[in-house]
């Protein structure tokens, strides 16, 4: 039965919210999935027929994203995380796999490197542990609060999609961009912030959760040695490029994404690393 949305405080500066819903059958194992800057929990759309088979799907919103209220204030990856950290102790999880795109890959990396018990499994989708320069990201940021996400769609959807994509499914790209524009510009430009600040190099090696890095072969926003170089970090990680694909891999290349992320999470659970269902 799926469970009410739940809203619980991020600790950023002058308070603020994440938006979640938490549905699946009951006695799954929990599995978050982290979105992506500028997208909704729909970004996960492709993948969510197949994992709601096997686990309970915890689904947040990013402040500002998907209609979830943003504060203004200094945001950073760490509190971002412990937003998500006091969501699961208000659904009671005690454990759960992550699978997370772009900055939801670095919410989940912080999340397995300073709660390892709490994190089981680990899949980064297109990501990076450090992405500068951090002056480009505080220009973005203030872009979008002078001019709104508008001034900004056609570059970012042009690192989203390769060419292809956008010429084979103009729809998908109609429906990622009004979506991006609806982003509250407040909330954008503070992640924005929080991934300039970002560096997450050192503490990859405390991550030991079963971790599998997936980059696309074509992504410029983060390309795949940004992947390699995570996955040389953590130990046992593994990395696979996915051919044909630009920075949202999930959603331009959902069959390979989804095959390699519920292979990953299904090895996890039978080599005892499974989730724990919250109570």
């Amino acid at each position: 039965m799926a469970e009410p949305s739940a809203v619980v405080p991020v600790a950023l500066a002058g308070g603020g919210g994440v938006s979640a819903s938490l549905a699946g059958p009951d006695g799954a194992p929990v599995l978050v999935l982290g979105n992506s800057l500028g997208t909704s929990a729909a970004v996960w759309a492709s993948q969510v027929p197949t994992f709601a088979t096997r686990f309970r799907l915890l689904r947040y919103e990013l402040p500002g994203h998907g209609g979830t209220p943003a504060a203004p204030g200094a945001y950073t990856v760490g509190g971002l995380a412990t937003g998500v950290l006091a969501l699961l102790d208000s659904l009671g999880v005690e454990r759960a796999a992550y699978c997370g795109i772009s900055l939801g890959g670095m919410i989940g990396m912080w999340l397995a490197a300073h709660e390892p018990d709490r994190i089981s499994a680990l899949g980064l989708v297109c990501t990076s542990a450090y992405l500068p320069p951090a002056d480009g990201w505080r220009t973005r940021a203030a872009q979008v609060r002078t001019a709104g996400l508008a001034s900004i769609t056609a570059p970012v959807l042009g690192r989203w999609f390769t060419p292809g994509f956008s010429q084979r499914a103009p729809q998908v790209i109609r429906r990622f961009s009004a979506e991006f524009e609806r982003t509250d510009p407040v909330g954008y430009a503070g992640c924005c912030e929080a991934i300039g600040a970002m560096d997450l190099r050192a503490e990859l090696p405390a991550i030991t959760a079963p971790t599998l890095v997936l980059a696309g072969a074509e992504d410029p926003a983060t390309p795949p040695e940004h992947g390699a170089a995570i996955a040389a970090r953590i130990d046992g990680a593994r990395l696979e490029v996915v051919p044909d694909a630009a920075h949202l891999a999930a959603v331009e290349a959902a069959g390979p994404v989804t095959a390699a992320l519920e292979a990953h999470l299904r090895a996890a659970i039978r080599s005892g690393g499974g989730a724990a269902a919250g109570s």
